[in-house]
This record gives C-alpha cells, structure tokens and sequence, in this order.
C-alpha cells in the first residue's frame, strides 16, 4: 500500500507520494499559481443597447464616408482594355489565332487600331491580361526550382524533381526549370499614336521597374555572380522547351538579362485567379504640358507568339493610371459600404426595437 506524505509545499502544488522502497514520486497536480489555477482577473463585456447601438452607428458612420472616398478614387482612374484574342473573324489577330502554335517557326504579326476619347495625363501602366488560365493549380506552381533561380551552380545543373517534366531535355538540365518558367507570356507588344498630320509616332516604352524589388535583388539571382558572359555561365543548359531564345538572350542589358530578367520575374510571381492581369510596360511622364498619351487614334502592334486556343483562353491589353490606392479596383469602396451602410441599418432598427419592448419593460416594472 501507498502512503502519502504532507509538507508544506502542498500549498504550491508539491505533494510528494513515498512508496515502500523509500522514493519519492511528484504529483501531476498544478502548482498552485494563479496562472495555472486559472485565478488570473478576467474581463467578460456585457452587451447592453447602451454599448450596442453606438458601436453600430459609429461603424456606420465612419465606414460610409472611407467607403465612398475609396469608390470615388477608383472611378477617377483611366483605363482602356483591347482584346486581342483573335476569336471573332472580324479581329485583325483572327488569322494568327487560328494557325499560331508553340511549334511554329515563324512569328505572326496583328495590329488592331483602337481610340481614346480622353487623355492620359499622368504616368501610364500597360499591362497584358490573360483569362482562363490557372495559375494557381497546386503542381503548377510547384514546378519550379527557387535555389536554380537564386543563382545555386548546383541547382542549376541538377534541377529539383518538382520540375518534372521541363527538368530536362535532351538530355541537358533546363534553366529555368518547371512548368511555369516553360508557359511564360512572350507576345510583343507596340504602342503607335497616329497624329493627324498622318505621322505614326512610336510611343517609348519602359521595360524595368515592373518587377517587386525583393524579387529582383532578393529572391532572382543570376549563377556565376562575379562572370558578366552569362552565356559562358549558362553553357551545358538548355532552353524550355516552349522558349524561342535561351535566358540569357532575353535582353540586351546586362543588369536587366537572365533569370534578373524583369518580364521573366512578373511572369514567375503566379497570379491566384484565373483572369489576371501583369505589368508589361511603363509609359513615362516626360513633361507636364503635354499628356502621357494624348487624346486620338492609336494602333497596337502584337507579335503574336502566345497561343490560347487550346485552354479556350482570351488576351488583352490595359492601359490604365494608377492613384494613392493603386490601380482600378472599386470592389474596396464597394465593400466599405456596404459594411457601413449595414450596421448603420441595424442600429436603426435595434434602436426602434429598444424604444418599444424597453418602454413595455419600464412598464411593467413601474406595475409589479
């Protein structure tokens, strides 16, 4: 039989247990803290048509005027789309749609006049969308190789298995590996203004700045840091399989080629919808007295080498401004109002409710 000692340590919980050979066992009971006897102050709010109803109505009323502010905002952003999808017959792009694969050899060019019946004053993104097109699918955002595209010599010969199967192609390590990398968005994109006087002006495009800057200096690396011949680095690779030139031939400029390349890194950020839009180009202020884009007739110059047919999928391209809050997006103010103008209703009528049944209640107290 087992025989228990008490000491004075039962007050915090110690009770030590003596069996017959003499030991000692601790008990599993808490020690006596109010911590772990749960005695620490506590705090439980009650609900009362005095705490209730102010609370309803200053959400509501604080929520509205955000709501309609972040509405007004997003109304006053300029944005054009121009589909250039090419499944109409009338499309300009209805050619290169039909015949274009990823195996043909020879690029298809489209161009599609459109109009913009009100100036861009200030700096303008071009962004080209795609829709239908899941990005999201749990394999394909795997397929990729983060230490490959870090700049890992190792990784860049021995691509992951979670790039399979654009890991390898005849033979020789892919770079960059992983379906993503291999789908990568590759139409050509011009932007012409025609002027009145029958001119047709290019308008300048910027290709750098469009790419999160911890992609670019954090998360992208190019193998071989310390050697420029990128080329020379990237020897024993080959391209995926759906590219038309290697990585190292994305761009003339050194600090803007390979896997730092900026189109490559918006491509590598995978979107979480199905229709999604990217930044392609920056159209840049350059004087104050005359708009971005002026007002008129301007003609969109596509290479088209990104077939959707076969996903059933559509492209286009954005133009658009951007504010405080950044690009086009009233669903925010949307959602703000609807929130306030929610619990704005709510107090009202708990307030009705309260002013009745309490004066019944008032009442009957008075009487009993």
């Amino acid at each position: 039989m087992m025989a228990s000692s008490y000491n004075a340590n039962h007050e915090d919980g110690h009770i030590t247990v003596s069996g017959p050979g003499g030991g000692t066992l601790r008990s599993k009971k808490p020690e006596n803290t109010a911590f772990k006897q749960q005695r620490l102050p506590a705090w439980q709010p009650i609900l009362t048509a005095g705490t209730v109803l102010p609370a309803f109505f200053i959400i509501g009323l604080i929520f509205i005027p955000i709501g309609i502010g972040l509405y007004v905002t997003s109304n006053n952003i300029k944005e054009f789309e121009v589909d250039y999808t090419g499944v109409d017959m009338s499309s300009p792009c209805f050619n290169c749609s039909q015949n274009y694969s990823w195996n043909s050899t020879r690029p298809c060019t489209c161009s599609i006049p459109f109009y913009l019946e009100q100036p861009y004053e200030s700096s303008v993104f071009m962004y080209y969308g795609l829709s239908n097109f899941y990005q999201n699918h749990r394999r394909y955002v795997k397929s990729r190789d983060d230490s490959q595209l870090n700049g890992d010599m190792e990784s860049l010969l021995k691509p992951s298995k979670e790039c399979e199967p654009y890991a390898t192609h005849d033979n020789k390590p892919i770079a960059p590996c992983g379906a993503i990398a291999n789908s990568m968005f590759n139409d050509t994109l011009e932007l012409f203004y025609n002027d009145p006087n029958g001119t047709k002006i290019q308008i300048p495009l910027t290709n750098t700045g469009i790419a999160w800057w911890t992609d670019k200096h954090v998360k992208f690396r190019n193998p071989g840091v310390n050697n420029p011949n990128l080329t020379a680095v990237f020897q024993g690779t080959t391209k995926p399989v759906n590219w038309r030139r290697p990585v190292y031939e994305l761009d003339t400029a050194a600090d803007n080629n390979g896997f730092i390349n900026e189109d490559f890194i918006v491509w590598m950020r995978t979107a979480a919808l199905p229709t999604f839009r990217k930044l392609y180009r920056i159209i840049n202020k350059t004087s104050n007295m005359v708009p971005t884009l002026p007002r008129g007739n301007y003609t969109l110059e596509v290479v088209y080498n990104y077939p959707v047919r076969s996903f059933e999928g559509r492209k286009r391209m954005i133009l658009s401004t951007i504010s405080w809050m950044g690009g086009k997006n009233p669903f925010l103010g949307i959602a703000y109002i609807t929130v306030g103008s929610v619990c704005f209703f709510l107090g009202v009528v708990l307030l009705i409710i309260h002013h009745k049944c309490g004066n019944r209640n008032n009442s009957a107290d008075i009487s009993n």
